[in-house]
């Protein structure tokens, strides 16, 4: 099998950059800790390693929906999906924990689902394994849109309108 160098390299630096900047922009500070979380949260140490395994499969399922299309229509589709993915990933934590706002993270993490299940549905055009490689983030971002609901309802409202 020869390695198609430049679809890989994207997806590596897709799941690289994705990783980082989601563990560079996650503050597990005072105001984190003082949120009340549902019993069902699973440990904080937990969602580094599994987002690492998940965007590490996500990036393979582009790899594998690239290297099998044969048009360039299906290039540029592929591609948009993945950008819009990646920029919806990417906002989450910045939304969340930097800006401090639950409640507009979980607004974002509607369109973050859509983003997924549009990898998984439409990678699957061009390779099984690239839709199934996308039913862990699938799933994950399904259980953190119910755990990011459950934080709102806790602990909102948010923001300065709050007195």
């Amino acid at each position: 099998m020869d390695i198609e160098w430049t679809p890989a390299l994207i997806a590596a630096a897709w799941a690289i950059i994705l990783g980082g900047a989601g563990g560079l922009l996650t503050e597990i500070g005072p105001w984190y800790r003082e949120l009340k979380k549902p019993s069902w949260q699973p440990p904080d140490w937990l969602f580094g390693p599994a987002w690492t395994v998940i965007l590490a499969m996500s990036g393979w399922s582009f790899y594998l929906a690239w290297t099998s299309a044969t048009k360039l229509g299906d290039y540029v589709f592929i591609a948009a999906l993945f950008a819009a993915n990646f920029v919806l990933h990417l906002l989450w934590s910045p939304l969340f924990f930097k800006i401090k706002r639950p409640d507009w993270a979980l607004f974002e993490n509607v369109f973050l689902w859509c983003s997924v299940l549009s990898l998984f549905v439409f990678f699957g055009d061009y390779s099984m394994d690239a839709r199934w490689l996308n039913t862990p983030y699938l799933a994950w971002v399904t259980f953190a849109v119910f755990l990011n609901w459950k934080i709102v309802q806790l602990n909102g409202p948010f923001g300065k309108a709050a007195v």
